[in-house]
């Protein structure tokens, strides 16, 4: 059995290959050279990737890309990639825009899909319940804090009601 600290070596080396290999099908695309981007895992939270445009750097999910592994390297790699490369080639765009989902499909022929489906039990933390006058809302610690601390409101996008806190959710 392989120690999670060889495993996640193990993955880190094939993330750099996918990136590699990702960024050697966008290079000869465009007849052009892109510089490598700057790599970190210390992303936390529930998204899986963010792509820093102007510092050309991609922070990924340690914690989702260790539970996840093949299907994280195989479509969140590219998708933030995807994110640098249409920031180079065609500036500030919208993030999923027309131009990022034809490099996604057209060159790196993968689904353009614009959030993962992994299960983020692991590194969601604290959620609290808030109710408006439709539905009941998830609000994370973060929200919850700007709340109580800083007086924040915060609105239904159905029935614009003020969200009233209810009760913590224990993971």
């Amino acid at each position: 059995m392989m120690s999670s600290q060889t495993q996640f070596r193990h993955l880190k080396m094939q993330v750099q290959r996918k990136l590699a290999e990702t960024l050697q099908l966008a290079e000869n695309y465009f007849q052009r050279k892109f510089p490598v981007p700057t790599i970190s895992y210390e992303l936390r939270g529930v998204k899986a990737g963010v792509a820093y445009l102007q510092k050309n750097e991609i922070k990924f999910n340690r914690t989702l890309l260790l539970e996840n592994s093949d299907e994280f390297i195989r479509q969140v790699v590219p998708h933030e990639l995807a994110h640098l490369i249409v920031y180079q080639v065609f500036g500030q765009v919208k993030p999923h825009g027309q131009e990022w989902q034809s490099v996604m499909t057209q060159l790196f022929n993968l689904p353009a899909d614009t959030c993962h489906q992994f299960d983020v039990e692991n590194v969601q933390g604290k959620m609290f319940a808030y109710q408006c006058e439709c539905q009941t809302h998830y609000l994370t610690i973060r929200r919850h804090n700007r709340i109580q601390r800083d007086k924040i409101a915060y609105l239904c996008r159905k029935c614009h009601e003020k969200l009233v806190f209810i009760v913590k959710i224990n993971k």
